[in-house]
């Protein structure tokens, strides 16, 4: 491990393959700090809580579907990278872990001198697809403020006879004097149509 990189903290899960032994020890070989070896799924989400690893590698011979539940758990409440070493070669088993939110799954390739490039191209991956989960939620909240803000022009044009752009000229105003940004003036709008008119 290069010197000028914190080591990582990796909770370990053992799922059936019983090799957490040869993965820990390599894993303190170069340097990272194993938190914590559990055997059971089932403690994955309080051992996550507690122990606050950077990376999960679960050893397998095929992820049990257990596991599976508990890692789309953790990756809906505690995402971090995950790594799985699994004996099973198939397709679905491999499709249903990389929808569980597996960074990385890994047949039949448990050699303690890959170890290292594995966790770090599923922190790439996970970093990666980090960003874009983002981004795609900015999108979806400025996509959301638009049409909000559409409504709320169209409800002071309705309201007033406003014209449109002397109806978001209007709305500029309403969010400026308040201190709130132009979306939360919309709702505002909106709210009090509702409000006045709760069959819309």
């Amino acid at each position: 491990m290069p010197g000028d990189e914190p080591p990582l903290r990796v909770l370990l899960v053992d799922d059936g393959a019983h090799r957490v032994t040869l993965i820990r020890d390599e894993l303190t070989r170069k340097g990272h700090l194993v938190v914590g070896v559990v055997d059971s799924a089932l403690a994955l989400h309080d051992c996550v809580t507690r122990l606050l690893p950077d990376v999960v590698i679960v050893d397998a011979e095929s992820p049990s579907r257990d596991t599976l539940e508990h890692l789309a758990l953790m990756s809906n409440t505690h995402p971090r990278p995950v790594v799985v070493f699994s004996e099973d070669g198939r397709t679905e088993p491999m499709r249903q872990a990389l929808r569980a939110g597996v960074s990385a799954y890994v047949i039949a390739g448990l050699s303690p001198q890959r170890l290292e490039q594995v966790l770090q191209v599923a922190i790439a991956r996970f970093e990666h697809e980090s960003e874009l989960r983002q981004q795609l939620g900015q999108a979806q909240s400025q996509l959301s403020d638009r049409k909000l803000i559409d409504r709320a022009k169209g409800i002071l044009m309705d309201q007033i006879g406003l014209g449109e752009e002397q109806a978001f000229k209007h709305l500029q105003k309403m969010a400026m004097d308040r201190g709130q940004r132009l979306a939360e003036a919309a709702q505002r709008i909106v709210k009090s149509r509702q409000l006045l008119s709760p069959e819309d």
